[in-house]
């Protein structure tokens, strides 16, 4: 049987040093690929050894098959682990890693060639009995029988790329009118994504659950069943919560599916670590539903966590195991399921803003680290959230003996995260674990879209606490600068022989309320004031550079407060709150043009659909930026007219950059500065 002794993970972040930490328990080397944007992250330092791959984007790095290889050669690494994503399910991949001499720590490239589309794998599950939702390939169709298609299969339907996942190439199509622009941007999308712009149509079940088997197969013609998860909370057809076992999933169920699963995997020859995804129909009675083929992921999922904390299995583990010709460890065939485990998918995002990615430099990444909590992280202090990859920052995952204890720890966990930098999806999930209907027996994949973001999005910490947080700020902000005085130290900050008025600071949030902080000095004591009304019921107890402890109303409580440029960072037991200084005096050279477009995100324009000098309506798309592999449109806020396009396809843009200018049609007034998503 072969050893594997060195691994080469072609793969970054948190999945990378996922698998480096189960090699290192099995005391197997580690290599790690890193680009050029990927130079300090945290992946390259916690392997034994890394390989640069010259350049950024996903395209020149990691789904680059030469340069991987060839760095698994000058390493002598004697396997290569794809992680999820990239190059994972690329059966080309792993016929090159086999012609080298690498083991390819994944299925044979015949399942994966199989299974990798979507399309010949809903055929084959059609050929095996499995139940499929009707649907039909879009290549090379007219725009005529493209419309057939899709009124056969039925509205709304589903656009969805054939080689790849997590959202991408995905939309929803309500109308005959949004067919043709959904189908290729979906192909671009894809085609960017995974080096493949294939797109097919199903049905779209409008209020279905998202049920998936874990399966695990060896050389040795065995195949097992882990049990199912639940992915259901999702937004834009990627996962954002996932639990096992499904709250829904009765005894009966399971073993439907699991069987279903098994037979799947039989018919491809798998082996490995791998997923049948199915969408599940919940009954009336909310049990006996029915479920069809979604398709098979072939390879490790990001939601796999939870399915180890229910079993006690390492999943990675058995997978090295397997490709070394071993059968599947013995306590694979007699598993149960122990208690609840609930993962959440923390992403450098901003729901708000339609789930805006951002980018920035982490100040803090502190998550506590609360009995039964477990996180893997790719990022950590001083970690670059650029724009070439996904925003995915962290995943948190709970596990306790029941589904109850496990939201509670989950959302404890999450609340208490001190994150700095970057905006965050943290608060939506703390809204969604704790939200009744999620509470309750879980819910289906249009919970997102059912509820208002802005509402589920909103920071934890209410008007209230955020008037608090910014005299916390305030407080440190004082101390600070008592810090760095070089004269008269020994007197407190802000004090003056004469009284006069306070020192004002004003404080912006993140969703653009303006806080406005007097702070008093007296021989008696601190006077405060939130927008020039008293607080005379805040008493500064401790104040520091990052700690500031106040009494309001009798009650004491402790902030940590970072402050850094412009911008300080304020977390308590009431929540989080981001605050900007607002400067007294604007700099004109900061402002943009009167009707500016401006980019939300760094990025790359990949199309601009209309030409300068051109009318436009409210709502029409104007530029098209590629970031963070997913399509983001600038559009019109106003009927107007083009007036200034000052970039082109192909150029990258930085944050704030303008990227077009619209006037009002008929008058001399132009659209009001708008950064669009």
């Amino acid at each position: 049987m072969p050893k594997i002794s060195k691994v080469l993970v072609a793969n970054r972040g948190e999945i990378a040093r996922r698998v480096f930490r189960t090699c290192r328990d099995l005391g197997i080397a580690t290599v790690a690929v890193y680009s050029d944007a990927d130079a300090d992250a945290w992946h390259v330092a916690d392997a034994d050894e890394a390989v640069r791959l010259p350049g950024s984007s996903p395209a020149e790095t990691y789904l680059d098959m030469s340069r991987i290889i060839a760095a698994a050669s000058l390493t002598g690494a004697d396997a290569v682990h794809p992680g999820y994503g990239f190059l994972s399910e690329n059966a080309a991949f792993a016929r090159a890693c086999a012609a080298a001499n690498l083991i390819f720590v994944g299925p044979p490239a015949e399942a994966i060639d199989a299974m990798g589309s979507k399309l010949a794998a809903k055929k084959m599950m059609t050929d095996a009995g499995v139940p499929v939702l009707p649907g039909g390939d879009t290549t090379g169709l007219s725009a005529e029988h493209l419309a057939k298609l899709a009124s056969d299969v039925g509205y709304p339907v589903l656009v969805k790329a054939s080689a790849g996942g997590g959202g991408r190439g995905m939309r929803v199509v309500t109308s005959p009118d949004e067919l043709e622009e959904a189908v290729a941007s979906a192909s671009r999308e894809a085609a960017a994504a995974f080096s493949d712009g294939t797109v097919f149509i199903e049905r779209y079940i409008q209020r279905p659950r998202h049920v998936e088997i874990q399966v695990m197969a060896d050389t040795h013609g065995n195949v097992v069943s882990l049990f199912e998860r639940e992915c259901s909370v999702q937004r834009r057809h990627q996962k954002v919560i996932e639990e096992a076992p499904s709250p829904v999933v009765d005894e009966e169920l399971r073993e439907r599916m699991s069987e279903a699963a098994v037979a799947a995997a039989r018919a491809v020859g798998y082996v490995g670590a791998g997923t049948v995804e199915f969408v599940y129909d919940v009954g009336r009675d909310g049990t006996g539903g029915s479920f069809a083929f979604l398709e098979m992921n072939t390879r490790l999922q990001v939601e796999h966590p939870v399915t180890e904390l229910i079993t006690g299995l390492d999943l990675v583990r058995a997978q090295l195991l397997v490709a070394m010709g071993r059968a599947l460890p013995d306590e694979m065939h007699d598993v149960r399921v122990r208690g609840h485990a609930v993962e959440a998918r923390l992403c450098a995002e901003d729901p708000a803003d339609d789930y805006r990615p951002c980018t920035g430099t982490l100040r803090t990444m502190d998550v506590p680290a609360l009995a039964g909590v477990r996180i893997d992280s790719g990022f950590r202090a001083g970690s670059v959230v650029g724009h070439h990859y996904d925003s995915l920052l962290a995943k948190v995952i709970a596990w306790a003996p029941t589904r109850e204890e496990a939201l509670s720890s989950l959302s404890a966990a999450l609340a208490g995260a001190r994150i700095h930098g970057v905006t965050t999806n943290r608060d939506l999930l703390v809204r969604t674990l704790r939200h009744d209907e999620f509470a309750g027996r879980g819910t289906d994949t249009g919970f997102l879209q059912r509820h208002d973001v802005a509402e589920l999005g909103a920071p934890l910490a209410d008007s209230h606490a955020e008037s608090l947080h910014a005299i916390a700020a305030t407080v440190a902000g004082v101390a600070a600068r008592r810090a760095v005085a070089p004269l008269q130290a020994s007197l407190p900050a802000g004090w003056r022989n004469n009284p006069s008025q306070p020192q004002t600071t004003t404080w912006q949030t993140h969703a653009g309320r303006d806080i406005r902080v007097g702070y008093t000095l007296h021989p008696t004591g601190t006077s405060l004031s939130v927008d020039d009304q008293s607080a005379a019921d805040v008493e500064v107890v401790v104040e520091s550079t990052d700690r500031v402890v106040l009494s309001v109303g009798g009650v004491r409580r402790t902030f940590d407060v970072l402050i850094g440029d412009d911008l300080a960072h304020v977390d308590s037991v009431l929540g989080y709150t981001a605050l900007r200084v607002v400067p007294r005096f604007v700099d004109p050279s900061t402002l943009t043009p009167p009707g500016s477009l401006t980019a939300p995100m760094p990025g790359s324009v990949i199309r601009l659909p209309v030409a300068e000098g051109e009318t436009v309506s409210a709502g029409q798309t104007l530029v098209v930026l590629e970031a963070m592999k997913m399509e983001h449109t600038v559009a019109s806020p106003i009927d107007g007219v083009l007036s200034a396009l000052p970039v082109e396809v192909g150029q990258q843009v930085s944050t704030g950059d303008v990227l077009a200018v619209v006037e009002m049609v008929g008058g001399d007034d132009v659209a009001s500065n708008a950064t669009q998503p």
